[in-house]
């Protein structure tokens, strides 16, 4: 029988006796805990790393006298980021026959997001068969269900050898402006090493988790103890690898600020590890069974060719509301697939009446989290902090984590879960303590968890200036709201390229969303190419169209997110009140681009 992943479609009752809940006391009880934590400053609440901050930001991994000779030539393309989407990038382009590459990483290698965050227990929370890319073309097959973070590492490593893109890379170095000469038909590429590099093409996938940010506390620069962020790691400071084993903690007394995806990775060997562990947590996390195992040496040798397209396109069916004979992943996410449509959009669900729909997502909603607070009460022994960690609020509300660990931490002695809830969050921080609600909590060590600037890149923030046609910036340009062709070019701006969340559909496995988009770049260069085209760049008309299909297409998650506990995913509880995605999912989006490229899509973007 095929696997569905549809709401039912016969009535469900209301009634609380039959339920087994109120859903109208749960509706106030969310509505009550959201506004606990709502502030006025919204995403002010947080500080960007720069300037005196800057100290956060530095790399670790690599010496910091670092110098190069400056490089002033020519390059077919330029990909900027050396993350999955620029090394996809990289590794499509090569597949499709253009040898002449350059990378630009601000890191001292491949990885990206899995570079800079080697925190202990850092692991992926999608199946590494899914997230790791290119698995059949570098011949690998993960060693874990759900990889660690040093063997994704490795393996961002293995795809920059195999394509060759170790050859012509700059590692350590940031592009500081992109500037398109007209009469050459090339961009002229500048960075902060004085590079000044021609380059045909320019593909920018700067990453969306690539800023890290810190909470607004008063008082963060008078502490005397120690301070890092989780994204760089001071091992030097605490002993331990990424497996753990923090030994020179044992008699520190250590304050750990945020409690989302990496805390529930952290907390773990920081609760086994330090003299004392106070966890300040403004809101819980979900925390559902992760059940990670090594790989069966069996079934990986039985795998045959296509396996990994096959089960990553299946993950994305069920995930998305589709139908497939078999669930091939079987996990949290399969599971959760018609919670998830609050967040990713798609069109799965469009036979049932909007109102039938929407309460057969509430109920099936309110039954997953009551069971994920229902594992609070049977794990955590004490009553107070058992409720403090009960997440009150949707699925999608926050990102889902899993752990088998975390929770079981707070049983411990040496561990204290601060809420911050009814104080704002941290009050402020004095030279020797974290204070909330006029207690100082005296610490040595003061480990930021508090996340990144999600999907803001250089370019969408003007941090990266770049300057089109007659020198207009992208941030004029774009003014009124994004102007693109797919999400991925933008008239005024030839043979630039971005890849990002931006203007199409997205995925809780985001690598496979960069690999299609890679793959339709790819496309779109190899076509050029071969017609000799003059340059890439989308008409007006192309362009308005677009807008408009977003706007038409775009889901209103608006209500949802307004009743959501303040997070990343809602704007810090001001969701905006228009979405810039395509509304019907990405296998919709992707479909699309297939028939665009096969249809004569092509005559849109390039100029002979």
């Amino acid at each position: 029988m095929p696997t569905s992943h549809h709401p039912p479609t016969s009535a469900t009752s209301m009634d609380p006796e039959e339920l087994g809940f109120d859903p109208d006391a749960l509706r106030a009880k969310y509505r009550a805990e959201r506004d606990r934590r709502i502030r006025p400053d919204g995403k002010k609440q947080y500080r960007r790393i720069a300037g005196d901050l800057d100290s956060y930001a530095q790399d670790p991994y690599v010496e910091p006298e670092f110098t190069r000779e400056p490089l002033h030539d020519r390059v077919e393309v330029l990909v900027i980021g050396g993350g999955f989407g620029g090394l996809l990038a990289g590794a499509r382009l090569r597949q499709a026959g253009v040898r002449d590459i350059r990378m630009i990483e601000q890191g001292g290698d491949f990885g990206g997001t899995w570079y800079w965050n080697r925190y202990p227990g850092v692991q992926c929370d999608i199946e590494s068969y899914v997230y790791l890319p290119l698995l059949e073309e570098i011949g690998y097959v993960p060693r874990w269900r759900y990889a660690p973070g040093e063997e994704i590492r490795q393996h961002a490593r293995a795809i920059g050898r195999h394509f060759d893109l170790y050859r012509d890379v700059c590692f350590q170095t940031q592009v500081t402006e992109l500037r398109w000469d007209d009469t050459e038909l090339e961009w002229a590429v500048h960075t902060d090493r004085d590079d000044r590099i021609r380059a045909r093409h320019v593909v920018i996938s700067s990453g969306t988790l690539s800023r890290a940010k810190l909470p607004g506390i008063p008082g963060i620069e008078t502490f005397k103890g120690h301070t890092f962020h989780t994204s760089r790691w001071d091992y030097d400071y605490t002993g331990g690898d990424a497996g753990g084993g923090l030994h020179r903690l044992a008699d520190k007394r250590v304050a750990l600020i945020g409690t989302g995806a990496t805390a529930i990775q952290v907390v773990p060997h920081l609760g086994r590890d330090a003299e004392r562990l106070y966890v300040f947590q403004r809101t819980p996390s979900s925390v559902d069974v992760r059940g990670n195992r090594p790989t069966d040496p069996g079934w990986a040798a039985s795998l045959a060719p296509g396996w990994q397209r096959r089960r990553r396109d299946n993950f994305l069916t069920i995930v998305t509301g589709g139908q497939a004979d078999e669930d091939l992943v079987n996990d949290g996410w399969t599971s959760t697939a018609r919670l998830q449509q609050k967040l990713i959009p798609s069109d799965s669900y469009a036979d049932l009446p909007p109102q039938e729909r929407e309460r057969l997502y509430e109920i099936a909603d309110f039954q997953k989290m009551n069971g994920i607070r229902d594992r609070v009460d049977s794990t955590v022994g004490d009553t107070a902090t058992a409720e403090a960690l009960k997440p009150w609020y949707r699925y999608m509300c926050k990102r889902p984590t899993f752990s088998d660990t975390y929770l079981d931490t707070f049983n411990r002695p040496n561990v204290t879960l601060v809420d911050t809830a009814d104080h704002g969050g941290v009050e402020r921080i004095t030279e020797n303590a974290v204070v909330v609600g006029g207690v100082e909590y005296e610490v040595d060590c003061v480990i930021f968890a508090t996340g990144f600037e999600v999907g803001v890149s250089g370019v969408t923030s003007g941090f990266l200036p770049v300057h089109g046609r007659g020198g207009v910036t992208l941030t004029e340009a774009w003014r009124d709201g994004p102007k693109t062709l797919h999400g991925f070019y933008s008239h005024g701006f030839p043979n630039l390229f971005q890849l990002g969340p931006l203007q199409n559909a997205s995925s809780v496995n985001y690598v496979h969303i960069l690999d299609e988009q890679a793959i339709h770049v790819a496309e779109v260069l190899a076509e050029a190419r071969r017609r000799r085209a003059r340059y890439v760049e989308p008409t007006v008309e192309a362009e308005a169209a677009w807008r408009a299909t977003i706007r038409e297409k775009a889901a209103d998650l608006y209500d949802f997110q307004a009743e959501c506990t303040p997070g990343y995913y809602n704007n810090e509880g001001m969701p905006r009140e228009r979405s810039e995605s395509f509304g019907d999912g990405p296998i919709a989006f992707h479909e699309l681009l297939r028939r665009w490229r096969a249809d004569g899509g092509m005559d849109d973007v390039l100029v002979v």
